[in-house]
């Protein structure tokens, strides 16, 4: 995966579009940052796109869109790719698989635990802000007016559903519980949304 947003965040917290794979039980692997040729067939197709898109010559959004749309088709149904056959024509089987997204299948498999333990995995930093808060999502999280403006260690405590909060010292300030972030913002992807820090 890309390390930008909505897939990645740069070694911080895995955004809630990631987070919701990994309740379905999709192993996420994100590129290390910054090195563009670790996952070079996307990047490459990025890079084509935006060459044969001109985002700079469109005029809006939606401009963009129906021009990466076209140029999307014409690589895939047009453009020679083996034996002068489109790729469309060379793997027809990536068309579609041919199954449906199911809604009851989601709700038999998508794991709050999993979610849970994949965040104990992490330990990110906060500055906390002159009112004593840190940002963790699309929410805030209240530390101590007494740690206004320092840097504190943030990570989560899948066992306990808390988040942890350490000072540089390595000392315990506080433990938060997931108020405001659970299984259903996460599933209904409510918190899409930049983190504030």
């Amino acid at each position: 995966m890309d390390n930008g947003w909505p897939w990645g965040s740069w070694s911080d917290l895995p955004p809630p579009l990631a987070l919701w794979l990994i309740g379905l039980g999709r192993e996420m692997i994100w590129n290390p940052p910054r090195r563009p040729p670790c996952n070079g067939v996307v990047e490459n197709s990025q890079g084509v796109g935006q060459r044969w898109a001109e985002p700079e010559r469109c005029r809006s959004v939606a401009e963009l869109q129906t021009r990466l749309d076209e140029e999307d088709r014409v690589q895939r149904e047009e453009y020679p790719h083996e034996l002068g056959r489109p790729r469309l024509q060379v793997y027809p089987g990536l068309a579609h698989s041919g199954q449906r997204y199911s809604v009851p299948w989601e709700a038999r498999h998508w794991s709050w635990t999993r979610v849970r333990e994949h965040l104990g995995s992490y330990v990110v930093q906060r500055r906390v802000d002159g009112s004593g808060k840190i940002g963790l999502y699309a929410g805030k999280l209240y530390v101590g007016q007494i740690h206004a403006r320092s840097w504190v260690a943030v990570q989560f405590d899948a066992a306990a559903g808390h988040w942890v909060v350490s000072g540089v010292t390595g000392a315990e300030v506080c433990r938060r519980p997931l108020d405001q972030f659970g299984p259903d913002p996460v599933r209904n992807l409510e918190h899409v949304e930049r983190p504030r820090r």
